[in-house]
């Protein structure tokens, strides 16, 4: 209704402000009062459009559309805040639990290596606390008829044997020979370097000389590497 009231006011107040013209032109005495009735109606065209219920609910369903937007924007912001949040601390997580498991990894492989050292040297002193003081004795006799007379494998034996050398039980001087480190190439080069130098003895008596039984034994295959490498 007041929508309808407001359109023939301004209707109206067009129409009296024209015909006030008209008469302010011909000077007939009527254009203040025509003037004024405009003025009225105009008065009367404010009025009703305050007081049109359509106009305040427009104004107020757009403030609470604002107002809407605005709430839902700021739930949006706090909502991607929190998925952030959340998927950096669930980064964060992982990452803990991915170094945890690393360092548990490494401190495992760790106990175990030592473990297994630990295990290996009381296996190695055990063995060792095993061996006949007597076969100890050989083998350490071994390695100085090795290294210092650079003998064969076949002589260190006979002599760790013979009744007119160390006189070993059989089975003391085999555990000597079978735990001995030598390079038995290099010993045969070593005795045919002395047959050489001392005895001006040529390559073939020097290479008898080291594969004969009475003599010092060495296999043909290392005989035949110290007369190759022979300087």
């Amino acid at each position: 209704m007041w929508m309808f009231i407001g359109l023939v006011s301004f209707v109206a107040s067009i129409t009296f402000t024209v015909i006030a013209f008209v008469s302010k032109a011909k000077k007939n005495g009527k254009a203040k009062k025509q003037f004024f009735i405009a003025a009225a109606l105009f008065a009367i065209l404010i009025i009703s459009v305050a007081a049109d219920p359509s106009t305040t609910v427009e104004n107020a369903d757009s403030t609470d559309d604002k107002a809407v937007t605005t709430a839902v924007s700021t739930e949006g912001a706090k909502e991607d805040d929190q998925a952030k949040k959340e998927t950096e601390d669930k980064a964060k997580l992982e990452a803990e639990k991915k170094e945890n498991e690393e360092k548990a990894k490494l401190e495992a492989e760790k106990k175990a290596k030592e473990e297994a050292e630990e295990k290996a040297r009381k296996e190695a002193e055990e063995k060792e606390n095993s061996i006949p003081r007597e076969y100890k004795a050989a083998l350490r006799t071994a390695e100085t008829y090795a290294e210092a007379m650079h003998m064969s494998k076949a002589g260190i034996y006979d002599q760790l044997t013979s009744e007119y050398g160390e006189q070993f039980p059989p089975e003391a001087a085999q555990y000597a020979i079978d735990n001995i480190v030598v390079d038995w190439k290099e010993n045969a080069l070593n005795m045919a370097q002395t047959y050489a130098e001392s005895m001006n003895m040529s390559d073939a008596d020097i290479y008898d000389q080291l594969i004969s039984e009475y003599g010092e034994k060495f296999t043909k295959e290392e005989a035949q590497y110290a007369i190759d490498n022979l300087e």
